[in-house]
């Protein structure tokens, strides 16, 4: 087993320095803001270079949600996915994690129903993965769907539901990342759901 971290607020701002930072505390990998591996590709590059703390996976860095109800919202987060998978390539990263969306709606606070059916967001979903599934073959990476608790989206809160994404759209390239905190609130069992999706 490795163990990586996702960039914090306490870490340096130099690039150089956050990368050494990473590394003094003993980690073994590095999960990046998308925004800032693409807008600092060599600075990134050079970082991993001198440190050898490799870039695992991105997560965040993008304005716009697979799942996001504002079209053009999702299209524009779609190409700087796309941006965020080629940078992954150029530095040898593994993949992207996405979640459908977050904080956008939740069927646990008022209004309770929600802007675009149940039959939409599962096409708004999977339009976007599809096109992702396409950019992450071609970029040798891995787009990881993170299903989220139910206060926090309302489309992938199951692994099973991550499942069923993937195989309903026959998609090579997704993958499920599941997150313990997520699942301990939304699983039945946790080490079921593991061993079964």
């Amino acid at each position: 087993m490795k163990l990586g971290t996702q960039n914090q607020a306490f870490f340096p701002e130099n690039i150089q320095e956050k990368f050494a930072y990473v590394k003094e505390m003993g980690f073994e990998g590095f999960e990046i803001d998308g925004k800032l591996l693409v807008e600092n590709l060599e600075e990134v590059k050079a970082a991993i270079e001198k440190t050898g703390l490799p870039v695992t996976t991105a997560c965040g860095g993008y304005d716009g949600w697979i799942g996001d109800f504002i079209e053009e919202r999702r299209l524009n987060g779609l190409e700087e996915i796309k941006a965020i998978l080629e940078a992954l390539q150029a530095v040898g990263g593994q993949g992207i994690v996405v979640p459908a969306a977050w904080g956008m709606f939740t069927y646990r606070l008022p209004p309770m129903v929600s802007p675009r059916s149940q039959a939409g967001d599962f096409k708004a979903v999977s339009e976007s993965l599809i096109y992702l599934d396409k950019i992450a073959g071609e970029t040798g990476t891995k787009v990881y769907l993170e299903p989220l608790n139910r206060y926090q989206d309302h489309m992938i809160n199951l692994l099973s539901d991550a499942q069923k994404y993937i195989e309903m759209n026959n998609l090579e390239n997704v993958e499920i990342i599941a997150d313990f905190y997520h699942m301990n609130i939304e699983e039945d069992s946790i080490p079921e759901a593991l061993r079964t999706y």
